[in-house]
């Protein structure tokens, strides 16, 4: 694995140091630079091993919750496949007796038209109901981390790598995996077990199939490893 140099770092890790050592605070640059260095040994090891088999701690399902579904108030083009390959990965985290993280969203804002408070539409799916004693992450944001106790709760077991499955695609899903890189974890998505919904702008109309090739695309360029659910399950039962 290359090294890297004073060179190598981005402007905002040098600004941090100037920044830190005016303050006389060494700890604060090993911080950010520790930061980088975690994030860009993450890049430099999957463009080497591209197919090196993943290693994850934990599985975090993003908002299954009956709106997406047919007769829901949001419903998403092809959720009940993505809940099914979901709920592979899920049957294959409780196999291997690792920790599984339930992310539900609760609309409070007054505009909001789907998964209210008390309604059967923000519960989550019955195919990927929780178990007594699986942990359960209320949400009122696009990003699973902001405003909730999931970062504590990955920390409080040293929780590092990641499987991340869920709706939508192009809204929580990709906002909370960006977040967790942001974060420092090592991100593994599973594409098939993921659904979004055709999407507008500007007068045009983009297919699902295209929004989540789009999406895909781009998060697998630096944030996470875009696998599929088969293959993320067979490397769960590697791992036992």
């Amino acid at each position: 694995m290359p090294s890297v140099t004073w060179h190598h770092l981005p402007a905002s890790v040098k600004y941090a140091r100037q920044q830190c050592l005016t303050r006389q605070s060494a700890d604060c640059y090993r911080l950010h630079t520790a930061r980088f260095m975690h994030q860009h040994s993450a890049l430099t090891f999957r463009a080497a091993y591209p197919h090196e088999a993943p290693h994850m701690q934990a599985l975090i399902i993003i908002d299954i919750q009956n709106d997406y579904f047919p007769g829901g108030k949001m419903e998403l083009c092809g959720s009940e496949a993505a809940a099914s390959n979901a709920a592979l990965l899920l049957k294959a985290f409780r196999k291997a007796g690792k920790p599984v993280f339930h992310v539900q969203h609760i609309s409070l804002a007054p505009t909001a038209t789907f998964f209210l408070p008390g309604t059967t539409g923000a519960l989550i799916h019955e195919s990927l109901a929780p178990l007594t004693g699986e942990t359960v992450v209320e949400k009122h944001f696009p990003n699973s981390f902001r405003d909730t106790p999931l970062l504590g709760l990955l920390q409080a077991q040293n929780i590092t790598d990641i499987a991340i499955a869920g709706m939508m695609t192009h809204m929580c899903v990709d906002t909370t995996t960006r977040a967790a890189f942001d974060l420092g974890f090592t991100c593994h998505l599973a594409h098939d077990a993921c659904a979004t919904r055709d999407l507008a702008h500007d007068g045009k109309t983009v297919c699902a199939a295209d929004v989540q090739t789009a999406y895909m695309a781009a998060l697998g360029q630096v944030f996470a490893q875009v696998r599929s659910t088969q293959e993320l399950c067979a490397a769960i039962s590697q791992s036992r």
